[in-house]
């Protein structure tokens, strides 16, 4: 084989990768591919977002606004075990905290005056403590020194934390009748005013 047949002149590309460099440096494939990019990403949003009074059977639950709350099963402070799903039909106040965080205890009083305030409404306030990041112990304590009546749920192994995206805490997610998430809350204390019309609004969704 004549080696020098298969040598490329000084300034001449090979075909193939002159034929890619002319293919990527053209504006109009990176317009057109742009726009399928976005109009892929709008159909997955509708597709996967929950319209309001919607059920949520067959979408893939997400910790945000407009999606279902990943569901979970936890074990109680006390015993028992409660299930997310089957609080469907309540509207629930979900709220990740831990005993040493200082926030969480500022705003425990509130929830728990909202809850005696609403109870009967339908609104349920399942805390779910961060038991990987904390202990019983500690949880136990602080739900007796506040006199906490709501269920109190134990993340032992932090699968809930992580479900949710916990980024600061506390963090509390205001979910409807229909399991939908309508409104998300990073970090504290809030107001008893802030939750009170956050349940409000959860109450509402039929």
């Amino acid at each position: 084989m004549d080696l020098m047949k298969l040598a490329v002149a000084p300034g001449q590309q090979p075909h193939n990768s002159g034929s890619a460099a002319a293919w990527i440096a053209d504006p109009r494939r990176w317009f057109g591919l742009s726009v399928l990019v976005v109009l892929l990403g709008v159909a997955w949003t509708l597709r996967s977002s929950v319209p309001a009074g919607a059920t949520t059977g067959g979408l893939t639950p997400s910790p945000r606004v407009g999606f279902a709350a990943p569901d979970f099963t936890l074990d109680l402070l006390g015993g028992g075990q409660v299930t997310l799903s089957e609080l469907r039909g309540k509207a629930v106040v979900l709220n990740l905290w831990a005993s040493w965080c200082p926030p969480c205890r500022a705003e425990m009083p509130t929830l728990q005056r909202v809850y005696e305030a609403n109870r009967v409404r339908g609104l349920e306030i399942l805390a779910v403590n961060t038991t990987f990041q904390d202990t019983e112990a500690d949880a136990t304590e602080f739900v007796r020194a506040l006199g906490l009546t709501f269920p109190v749920a134990m993340d032992r192994t932090g699968e809930v934390s992580r479900s949710y995206l916990l980024r600061a805490l506390p963090t509390t997610f205001f979910i409807d009748r229909q399991g939908v998430i309508r409104q998300v809350v990073l970090g504290g204390p809030m107001s008893e005013t802030t939750v009170q019309t956050a349940v409000e609004g959860v109450l509402a969704e039929d």
